[in-house]
């Protein structure tokens, strides 16, 4: 079995010197799930290559164990610095895609074409399609054979304006990823308190509302992996 994380290229805000990119745990809960579990990993970004990581999530007093854990971790550290380019992804290699987030995905996931058609090809034959946070916005365009958007009747969460306001970044982001959802037909829910875990399935697609949906969100991907992957 094996893995694709996809990943933000983008390291700014557009219209701020704010620096951005992935955040990092909502990729190390899954990489870790994934190892203690023999599953493969690999990396992609829309521009390849070095990930960039948002300072924001490096800072003490945000960084958890197991993050800090892979900070330190060469084989990790070499698969963040050399992801392949989105554009020439061999779907056949995966059995899931999964898709991190970080406020720089804003910029390089929505209206993202081979993003889009990737996604499109592993949500109709089956395959898992999840995102956590930001990742959610890689959603929000994808559209399926017929035309409709393929979060359009799906229960699915992500990154809700209440928690953007609460970070601070509502003047900053080029949209609101909660009222998009909406509006394009998704059926949306949220955690009653803000900034805590929340993971919604519907079906093969699987996806996480924040940063600390992170260790869940691994856990019912691997855990829904093992169940399409049983003799039948």
């Amino acid at each position: 079995m094996k893995i694709l994380i996809i990943v933000t290229s983008t390291n700014k805000y557009q219209n701020h010197p704010l620096e951005t990119g992935l955040w990092l745990s909502e990729v190390t809960h899954l990489y870790e799930e994934c190892l203690n579990n023999h599953i493969a990993v690999d990396f992609a970004s829309p521009q390849g290559g070095i990930i960039p990581i948002d300072p924001e999530c490096l800072k003490f007093f945000v960084l958890d164990k197991t993050t800090k854990k892979y900070l330190q971790d060469k084989i990790f550290n070499q698969n963040l610095h050399s992801s392949q380019i989105l554009a020439q992804v061999d779907e056949n290699l995966y059995d899931a895609i999964y898709l991190a987030g970080g406020h720089g995905t804003m910029y390089d996931f929505v209206g993202n074409e081979p993003l889009n058609a990737l996604i499109q090809k592993f949500y109709e034959k089956g395959k898992i399609v999840a995102a956590v946070c930001h990742g959610v916005c890689g959603l929000v365009d994808a559209k399926l054979s017929d035309g409709n958007y393929l979060i359009k009747g799906k229960n699915l969460t992500g990154f809700a304006w209440i928690e953007e306001i609460l970070a601070r970044r509502t003047q900053h982001v080029p949209f609101n990823l909660e009222q998009i959802i909406k509006s394009r037909g998704g059926n949306y829910s949220k955690a009653f308190i803000p900034m805590t875990s929340k993971v919604v399935v519907d079906k093969n697609l699987i996806t996480g509302q924040n940063p600390f949906s992170s260790k869940a969100i691994g856990k019912k991907i691997v855990e829904q992996l093992k169940l399409q992957k049983q003799p039948k």
